[in-house]
């Protein structure tokens, strides 16, 4: 029987026998891969079974190939010269890399070493690895640093801001588009939007991603300098795990060039239509000579009514007068309604849209063109059923609509007239979702095309010196109200335009 060593009592043996199986069995237990290697070209001595799993290997397969083989191309050097994916603390070094599988892909691994020398001499003897799969940290924190390159290169501007309405971070569109500078520091929510936008940031926008987790809408944000940026904004609460409110984010898109487009594209809108409307002024201006030629002439005859009598007679009684003096009153008022009647469908104004009351409007558009009409034998009817039914609409624009349609509806009907007099005719028929369809029904030769889009189009004309724009003027402005105009041939003869528009709250039927 063999001694034990001296100097070393038998206890103590035992204690460093039963410690080292210990330790072996839970390095054989472990998930965490532990390895010896050599310390020249880093060969495995020793593998423990968890490289089965991380690697696929067995340890017959691993134990003789050195580590270098295994690791990917570019990390090979980087862990040579300790590049900065490897960290050195109290003699130990950990190393975050990537190591071919026996299948062929690359995983990702964190390994800590630790030289293991001879006690007496100092000499290098083995290098102790403890490595761990870490292919979910990186591939976590990869997918941050993409995310965050997206979001620098942005064109949108992103904010994330604190529980505290404090912004914590800006991406650089939002830095260089607010005008904030490279620091964060000190800017508060409230600086980045107007005074009114603000109020709305706290009172909804903020209030409703705290219950529902989002919301949506469009408000002014404000440059450093004072400038206003029109905005869509989305505003998102973001929750930790036990679902309480971490950070919101901000992320706004600048409207700034797509308003300044939308209202050249207005402005430009409103000169095509009122230029159309002078030019339907045009085009009935021997019609509303006519009209106001009679309240003008019957003035005239009553002014000489009276100083027939006058030249009859020295004195004549007041009462006499009254009659007359009366009747010129209200024709001159009358007079007076066609040229204002005039001047504001000629007007030059923004359009500005309001409940109108659709049975009175129809009246004053029949009206304006009655003489038109009487002219060329036909005659316009209000058969619209509903005198309390409001429509939201530009007044203006909707006088536009119909005097185009009604002037449309007289040439068309007048080519079919053979004696009596032919009808064209309003009414309304009921549409989905609120809105209110109406028709304009003529008794001409119907549609002259097949395709009804093609009257929609700019510069098509049927008419010898039309121009080809009402119809598409028409046809814009209705669109510009939310509603749509088409036509359409009627089964017994003739067309029929029709266009739809919102009802106004709370207006009519």
């Amino acid at each position: 029987m063999e001694s034990p060593p001296k100097g070393r009592p038998p206890s103590t043996l035992t204690q460093d026998a039963e410690r080292n199986k210990l330790l072996a069995e839970m390095a054989e237990q472990s998930t965490d891969m532990i390895s010896r290697h050599t310390p020249d070209d880093w060969r495995f001595i020793y593998a423990s079974p968890a490289v089965e799993n991380l690697l696929g290997y067995t340890v017959d397969e691993i134990v003789g190939v050195s580590a270098y083989e295994l690791y990917h191309p570019d990390d090979v050097e980087d862990f040579k010269r300790r590049a900065p994916s490897v960290s050195y603390e109290r003699g130990t070094y950990t190393h975050t890399y990537r190591f071919r599988c026996k299948d062929g892909h690359y995983t990702w691994l964190e390994s800590t070493s630790r030289s293991l020398r001879d006690p007496e001499t100092g000499e290098l003897k083995e290098m102790l690895v403890v490595s761990r799969d870490a292919s979910r940290r990186i591939n976590a924190e990869m997918t941050n640093r993409r995310l965050a390159k997206v979001l620098e290169s942005s064109s949108d501007l992103v904010a994330f801001v604190d529980l505290d309405e404090r912004v914590s971070n800006l991406n650089e569109a939002a830095r260089v588009r607010l005008e904030t500078g490279e620091s964060n520091s000190a800017i508060l929510l409230a600086d980045l939007f107007f005074s009114e936008s603000d109020q709305r940031m706290i009172q909804e926008a903020m209030a409703k991603a705290r219950e529902i987790g989002d919301w949506q809408g469009e408000v002014d944000m404000c440059t450093m300098s004072g400038d206003k940026i029109p905005v869509i904004l989305e505003v998102q609460a973001h929750r930790t795990y036990d679902d309480r409110i971490e950070y919101f984010s901000i992320v706004a898109r600048d409207m700034s060039l797509q308003k300044a487009i939308e209202a050249e594209r207005q402005q430009y809108q409103d000169e095509v239509s009122r230029a159309s409307r002078i030019m339907t002024m045009g085009e009935m201006a021997s019609g509303l000579a006519h009209e106001l030629n009679q309240p003008l002439t019957a003035i005239v005859n009553y002014v000489s009514g009276i100083e027939r009598r006058l030249n009859k007679q020295d004195q004549i009684e007041t009462a006499i007068l009254k009659k007359p003096l009366k009747k010129i009153s209200a024709t001159a008022l009358r007079a007076g309604e066609i040229i204002h009647r005039m001047m504001d469908f000629a007007r030059k104004g923004q359009p500005q849209r309001k409940a109108i009351e659709l049975s009175q409007l129809v009246d004053d558009v029949i009206g304006f063109c009655a003489d038109n009409a009487s002219r060329q034998q036909v005659r316009i009817e209000n058969r619209i059923q509903y005198p309390e039914l409001q429509v939201e609409a530009d007044r203006i624009q909707l006088e536009q609509v119909l005097l185009n349609l009604f002037l449309n509806a007289i040439e068309a009907t007048s080519q079919s007239v053979k004696g009596e007099p032919e009808v064209i005719w309003v009414d309304v028929a009921e549409a989905e979702h609120q809105q209110v369809i109406i028709r304009v029904h003529d008794q001409g030769p119907g549609l002259p095309v097949s395709d009804d889009s093609q009257l929609f189009e700019q510069f098509f004309t049927t008419k010898e010196h039309g121009l080809g724009m009402g119809l598409a003027i028409s046809r814009s402005l209705i669109e510009a109200h939310g509603g749509h105009l088409w036509a359409e041939n009627a089964s017994e003869g003739g067309a029929v335009f029709s266009f739809s528009l919102n009802r106004s709250e709370g207006g009519g039927r």
